[in-house]
């Protein structure tokens, strides 16, 4: 019984006197993967990506913040533990996310407007949105009817 190719296995390999021989690296480029669209599956999660969108605070909420920071400027001496929540705006889109720093306060630069944590973190006064620690739990509201 013969095979399908016993008649030209044995034979030499055919090289061409026409063209040159293609270098085994070349020859392997034609079978490797093609990216058509370079770049897309970057661009297709960038736009997936969701950012939230900055909130504005009314007066009230601005002046309890006011409050709550002269309150640890005035006690920055006993390193009070605060934790603060602030919007960061996103590099490359619209929107951003909101963190919270918690460590004690090393400085507030009122010239800058920005809280510098002991951690290094610098806030700007501008974007917190709360602010939370015990030192403000013994601070009792005072009433407008009194």
């Amino acid at each position: 019984m013969t095979k399908s190719y016993d008649d030209i296995i044995h034979m030499p390999h055919h090289i061409s006197v026409t063209r040159p021989q293609m270098a085994a690296i070349d020859r392997a480029a034609q079978f490797s993967p093609f990216a058509a669209l370079t770049g897309y599956d970057a661009a297709v999660k960038e736009t997936a990506r969701l950012t939230d969108e900055r909130i504005e605070l009314d007066e009230y909420m601005k002046d309890a913040l006011s409050n709550k920071l002269q309150i640890t400027a005035d006690r920055l001496k006993e390193h009070p533990e605060i934790a603060i929540t602030y919007f960061q705006p996103d590099e490359k889109k619209g929107g951003g996310s909101y963190i919270t720093s918690m460590g004690a306060v090393k400085k507030i630069d009122k010239y800058e407007r920005a809280v510098v944590m002991a951690d290094g973190t610098v806030i700007s006064i501008d974007e917190i949105i709360s602010i939370e620690g015990e030192i403000f739990e013994t601070i009792v509201p005072h009433s407008c009817d009194e």
